[in-house]
């Protein structure tokens, strides 16, 4: 099948079908002469290498001695005794510690030497890069095919896990990839000038990884995959260097064949024909190698049943044309990037999309792609709405760049579907799509008309007519409930835009000029709307609420852009508000989004300008506006923006005060005349009496609520309507709601000050009370008393979460509060740890899965939402006999990945802490929380084993021990992080829906626990039974993989104890075959992926539901046309 590493002549391109995938390079003569190319004889020239070739050495006229260059004894690596200095090219690049540049020297060196021991040297480097820990040999190498050497490297692969180098986690190996790539980036400019061109270096090395690439064996598959595409890429480097060459050398060429007869240089002419000459055959064999490689190994991995590998070969595609766009940047190859567009994993599609945004963002290259454009851009588009997140930003921006570079290859319908999406909660979309929004809309594309504008300020400036564009655009959208978000979608493109406040005002406030059109009552509100979410924008320096994870802490830079912009909305609208309230006053709506203003201004302003006159005004207009509206809503913007305005810190607080108080007094005399008028009307009471009394108690109550206005008194006027209506019952419905509203405040009120002067007071009258009623809960059901517990905990976390975002701090007095309670329930069980032992543990399963319920919406690598609440739980783990803590922790790790073990960070600190909980005072063998092993691999302990203790308590433990083993219901438990809901309707949580597990998939939901006593008295028991069903598993299939012959039958059985599976499928199906509607294409096959025998990759190869070409049929495979 494959030809042998020593007799494997590169593939001459004429000889393949399918011409268009040939590597055929238009190649020019080229002029830059470098010193080991000219005059320089070559080895091995095609045709030629009977004549030049360097024989290979027998066996017996090499020897067996020590090989020069590195350690080795006949082939096989040698290593110090003493475990000192790497002695193989593997060790030498893992560690990283010498220049690349040198060990590719030292590697030529030897292979100047002695090519064979040194290509025996590569050929081992590649086979240990995969994690093999077989070695190839010199007579393997010499008397042996690539099937047999790579087929004897597969019976001596380490089966014991299905890690290899490239897939380990942790900061050596990530160096290691990246050492490994520069190597191979190395070894190839380092010998382009010679080695390469020898036909027995490259040979040999391009033939090994195309039969590794070939192979079942994932890791020889992967590794292989990545070498090649990076030695592709180092020769496409070559081939370009060798054009430019072969272009400058044609110039002088034709400069000097030009010259008259006397000054032409006859020798000089002969030399750059013969450097010509050379040039065009090193090209000619760069063409050879880069087609081998790319119709070997590129046309068949790019569609591998591992997305990782697919995503290299498309990575590095990207690459190629990018750096020799000439040769690579058509049809013929982006074809391959436009068919994976349609990938089901969302970690290759975004590979395609960072590509072809690398090509778009040069406005040269935009010819060579307008047939693809035309082609795909339906599918670029719908990838806008893709399922992963980071596939949809990169989709919008390469849009984007579509769009700079030609704003009529997209419609109408292709813009407005990326419109929307400005109002995505999720934030890095929704400022994506505010990017191409910006560029299709607020772009001004006229550099005249914007430099006759410049000049101009307010209505009259350039983003006057952008300003009403984007108010069409909000109305148009019909979410105008939505402004916040489209104003943080934009914050970052459109600043400049969104913070001329001026331009706003000037809108709203001055009579249009000739010509211009007015604003209607819509456009105006939207208007306002849009510009207090500016405001908020600019002063409080963070998105919206339901953008982000909660308030970050701001940059030196962002801290003083936040103090400048709020210096000037401050001076700008303590001037034009005034003016504003004046104009809309009449207009609830408008009304109520302009009182929010003052709360985002710098109140020293006013004292530090000497803008009293202005505060006057305003509080003038504040007045007009409670005297003129009954509306809740403008009448608590009033109150709040009073209670903002009289805080103390400020020296305006006074003179505020003294407009409150004189407005409250108004208010409340007149409250009083009308309520007695009312009631002394009685029945005879008509529609002005009822009105007076209902506007007046409306604003008082809105007051009532911000403010204290106990030393006012109305308490007793509320308490005389209240007696009125139940006595008579003739008291209209809404006068009622609103005096019992005002005098709920008033008693408020009174409890805040007695609070605050005898704060132990409730504790002495109530904590007996509150401690007796959880007495007698725990002596109903102590489950469900442990139940609620946990419940109280988990809503003060959640409360918490809502008011602090998920970055707690969790040294805060709020945290150190919610642990205090949790330490005080604790003491609630008692000493007898027998009699709550179930109640105890069905406390952690509950808070667990609390802990684990939802995923952290930035990635896996980053702790989930509710995981410091783990910290909380652990007040609860002294409680848990010692045997139960083994139990609880096992329960744990079934919620647990495995990097969340190993990671050592500040915010993974509470499951640390909580796991260190669990282990302390467990078993002997108990594992340490630092190695980061699975304790699934302990032993169950023997109750026969355990000391002697009470009498008593050992007859009531094995008792009830013994009654959960003995029950035969069985309890699913959930994977990780998905855990059951709660079922508590009271429970307040600010969640999406989706992330929400339903309650009744899976038998061991919350309610069975509620609802079933069997259920509740059986947790322990069954996490004890599938402990000991799970080991007994373990040594049945360890027998089994001692017992089967053979690699193929041990790996089967590892792999039925759910360990990474050596042996995959390597292509995907072949069903239905696509066809090239423009030529024949003789490799291209469909991408489509078959169920992996690979448990990870079959839940990676999810369909993508965002374009039906991308759906998988049951039998025609996957339909989709090419060019």
């Amino acid at each position: 099948m494959h030809e042998g590493l020593l007799c494997s002549p590169l593939r001459d391109s004429s000889n393949e079908s399918g011409a268009t995938d040939a590597v055929a390079l238009s190649m020019s003569i080229g002029e830059i002469e470098d010193p080991e190319v000219k005059g320089k004889k070559k080895r091995g020239r095609p045709g030629k290498q009977a004549a030049n070739k360097k024989p290979r050495k027998s066996p017996a006229e090499k020897g067996v001695g020590v090989a020069r260059g590195r350690g080795k004894a006949n082939g096989v690596a040698q290593h110090n005794g003493d475990g000192g200095d790497p002695v193989t090219l593997f060790e030498v690049v893992k560690l990283g510690k010498s220049a690349m540049q040198s060990v590719v020297d030292e590697w030529i060196e030897s292979y100047k030497q002695d090519r064979d021991l040194a290509l025996l040297d590569l050929i081992n480097f590649f086979i240990q890069c995969s994690g093999c820990k077989g070695t190839v040999r010199i007579e393997m190498f010499r008397n042996m095919q690539n099937a047999e050497i790579i087929r004897k490297m597969t019976e001596e692969f380490d089966e014991d896990s299905g890690d290899y180098p490239l897939t380990m986690p942790g900061p050596l190996w990530k160096k290691f990839r990246y050492n490994f790539c520069e190597f191979i980036s190395v070894l190839i400019r380092q010998c382009q000038y010679s080695i390469i061109y020898d036909e027995y270096m490259m040979d040999t090395v391009i033939s090994l990884l195309t039969g590794l690439s070939d192979s079942q064996v994932r890791a020889f598959r992967h590794t292989s995959t990545l070498a090649a595409m990076k030695l592709m890429t180092a020769l496409v480097n070559v081939a370009l260097n060798l054009s430019i060459h072969q272009d400058n050398t044609q110039r002088q060429y034709e400069a000097e064949r030009n010259k008259i007869a006397g000054k032409r240089a006859n020798d000089k002419l002969e030399l750059l024909l013969q450097k010509r000459k050379e040039l065009q055959e090193n090209q000619d064999e760069i063409e050879n190698m880069m087609n081998s490689i790319f119709k070997g190994i590129f046309v068949h991995r790019y569609r591998d049943a591992i997305a990782e590998i697919r995503a290299i070969c498309i990575e590095e595609i990207g690459v190629w044309m990018k750096m020799y766009s000439d040769a690579f940047l058509n049809d013929s190859y982006l074809k391959y990037v436009g068919w994976t567009l349609h990938d089901r994993q969302g970690e290759v599609r975004l590979k395609c999309l960072k590509a072809l945004q690398n090509l778009y963002t040069n406005r040269e290259l935009f010819p060579k792609l307008e047939l693809f454009t035309n082609r795909f851009k339906d599918r670029i588009v719908s990838m806008t709405l893709d399922k992963e997140y980071d596939v949809a930003v990169e989709a919008i921006r390469l849009v984007t760049l579509i769009l700079q570079g030609s704003e009529d290859a997209l419609s109408n319908e292709d813009c407005e579907n990326v419109y929307h999406l400005v109002y995505s909660a999720h934030r890095p979309v929704a400022v994506a799509a505010g990017e191409f929004l910006h560029r299709k809309l607020f772009s001004r594309h006229d550099p005249q008309a914007e430099e006759a504008l410049a000049k101009r300020r307010g209505r009259s400036s350039p983003n006057g007519n952008l300003i009403r564009m984007l108010v069409l655009f909000f109305l148009e959208s019909e979410l105008h409930e939505h402004a916040a978000y489209l104003v943080d979608s934009l914050w970052e493109s459109s600043q400049e835009l969104l913070k001329d406040w001026e331009c706003m005002t000037e809108l709203l406030t001055e009579e249009p000029v000739q010509g211009e059109e007015v604003l209607s009552d819509r456009q105006e509100s939207a208007l306002i709307e849009l510009m207090v979410c500016t405001i908020r924008q600019a002063a409080e320096a963070h998105p919206p609420v339901g953008r982000g994870t909660g308030k970050r802490v701001l940059t030196a830079k962002e801290r003083k852009t936040q103090i400048d912009d709020k210096n000037k909305l401050t001076e700008h609208f303590i001037m034009t508000l005034p003016m504003l309230l004046s104009k809309y006053q009449a207009d609830s709506e408008k009304v109520a989004n302009l009182l929010q203003i003052p709360q985002f201004f710098d109140l020293d302003v006013y004292s530090a300008g000497r803008m009293e006159k202005h505060l006057d005004a305003l509080l003038k207009q504040i007045r007009l506006v409670v005297e003129k509206h009954i509306e809740m809503d403008v009448l608590e913007a009033c109150s709040k923006t009073y209670s903002i305005l009289c805080s103390e810190e400020y020296t305006i607080m006074n003179r505020v005060d003294i407009a409150r108080s004189q407005l409250i007094d108004e208010m409340t005399d007149r409250f009083a005349h009308s309520v007695e008028g009312l009631l002394q009307e009685a029945e005879e009471a008509d529609d002005d009496d009822i009105y007076n009394v209902l506007s007046t108690l409306k604003r008082l109550t809105a007051f009532h609520n911000a403010h204290d206005l106990t030393r006012w008194d109305l308490f007793g006027n509320c308490y005389r309507l209240l007696k009125a209506g139940i006595e008579q019952g003739s008291m209209p419905e809404q006068i009622a709601v609103q005096a019992l509203q005002c005098s709920h405040y008033s008693v408020l009120w009174q409890l805040v000050k007695i609070t605050e002067g005898a704060p132990s007071k409730y504790y002495n009258d109530y904590g007996d009370i509150i401690k007796e009623t959880l007495s007698k809960t725990r002596q109903t059901d102590k489950i469900l008393c442990a139940k609620t517990l946990i419940l109280s905990l988990q809503q003060l976390f959640n409360e918490l979460l809502q008011d602090q975002g998920p970055n707690l701090d969790r040294t805060s007095s709020h945290v150190s509060g919610i642990k205090e309670l949790a330490r005080r329930f604790a003491l609630t069980f008692g000493l007898d740890q027998i009699k709550t032992r179930e109640a105890v543990a069905t406390l952690h399963k509950d808070g667990i899965e609390f802990a684990f319920k939802f995923q952290n919406p930035r990635g896996p690598e980053f702790p989930p939402i509710n995981l410091a609440f783990l910290e909380v739980l652990s007040e609860f783990s002294s409680k848990l006999i010692r045997q139960d803590k083994k139990t609880v922790h096992s329960y744990l790790e079934k919620f647990m990945s495995e990097s969340m073990s190993e990671r050592r960070e500040d915010v993974w600190l509470p499951l640390i802490s909580y796991r260190n909980s669990l282990l302390t005072g467990g078993d002997e063998d108990h594992m340490s929380v630092t190695s980061g092993s699975s304790s699934k691999a302990g032993s169950v302990r023997s109750k026969k084993g355990r000391p002697p203790v009470h009498k008593k308590r050992i007859e009531e433990e094995s008792s009830v021990e013994g009654s959960w083993m003995l029950r035969n219901d069985t309890l699913q438990t959930p994977g990780a992080l998905q855990t059951p809901q709660l079922t508590s309707t009271v429970l307040r949580e600010n969640r999406p829906a989706e992330h929400m597990p339903d309650p009744d998939s899976e038998p061991g939901s919350e309610n069975d626990f509620v609802h079933n006593p069997q259920m509740q008295m059986s947790w322990l028991g069954q996490q004890k039974m599938e402990e000991v069903n799970r080991k007994d598993r373990t040594g049945m299939n360890y027998i089994k993989a001692r017992s089967n012959q053979g690699v193929r039958q041990t790996v089967r059985g590892l792999m039925e104890d759910d360990a990474e599976p050596i042996f995959e499928d390597v292509m995907m199906s072949s069903r239905g075959q696509l066809e090239d509607m423009n030529e024949e294409f003789e490799d291209t096959m469909v991408i489509d992926l078959p169920p992996s025998r690979n448990r990870r990759e079959r839940a990676e190869l999810r369909p993508d539901f965002f374009d039906s070409a991308a759906m998988i049929e049951d039998e025609s495979g996957f339909s989709m046309p090419m060019f």
